[in-house]
């Protein structure tokens, strides 16, 4: 588990505003390492062949049961499961029973190379984009020392938190900090109240774990 937290600091039923918004944060903390990395819940087979559609580069794996597959062999274990590409993906709605939702996703890409078309490509999917690689300023005013290895940006597509276990109506931008929990009090809180206060945002709701 990592060891940073994350506050919900923008909150829209509009995806294309929150992205705006997200990209506002992830700007201010952006440098030549930055990185961006997406994924997707995809629900039915009709979600799988459209996102396959709108969004090649991405890696598909099904679902299946934790004991399913244990003492099978890496190699024997169905290719949907292992993971594929969008050109390995079963052309029969058969081979999808039982591996719903499907996971879509992609790694570490350059900022600015997949974005706007995952934006457009979510849907009522629930899934996120998430900078990484940036990094915090000082806040000398705040008593804090900018960070590097915690600082992240996540926008959340229809859904609040970075489980994806609560489906919403709505997208949320989290700004990430590193987590210093004593006595139940999370220390770097007030970095993350200032962190959003730079780029006209408001903390909105308590902090999640990373």
């Amino acid at each position: 588990m990592s060891n940073d937290v994350a506050y919900p600091v923008f909150c829209t039923p509009d995806p294309f505003l929150a992205l705006h918004t997200a990209r506002r944060l992830m700007e201010f903390g952006r440098c030549e390492h930055s990185e961006v990395s997406a994924y997707a819940e995809l629900s039915s087979v009709a979600e799988v062949r459209r996102m396959a559609k709108a969004m090649p580069e991405g890696w598909f794996r099904g679902a299946s049961e934790l004991e399913e597959f244990q003492g099978v062999p890496f190699e024997d274990q169905p290719a949907l499961v292992v993971g594929v590409p969008a050109s390995g993906l079963p052309a029969e709605a058969a081979a999808f029973e039982g591996r719903l939702p499907v996971e879509w996703e992609v790694w570490h890409l350059p900022v600015g190379s997949i974005e706007d078309a995952f934006s457009s490509a979510i849907g009522p999917n629930v899934g996120l984009i998430n900078w990484e690689s940036l990094q915090w300023p000082d806040a000398p005013e705040a008593g804090f020392h900018g960070e590097s290895k915690h600082a992240e940006v996540t926008l959340l597509f229809n859904t609040r938190t970075r489980e994806l276990d609560e489906p919403a109506d709505d997208h949320t931008v989290l700004v990430h900090v590193r987590s210093v929990n004593i006595d139940g009090h999370q220390r770097r809180e007030p970095y993350a109240h200032w962190l959003a206060a730079q780029v006209g945002l408001t903390v909105l709701g308590p902090a999640q774990r990373c």
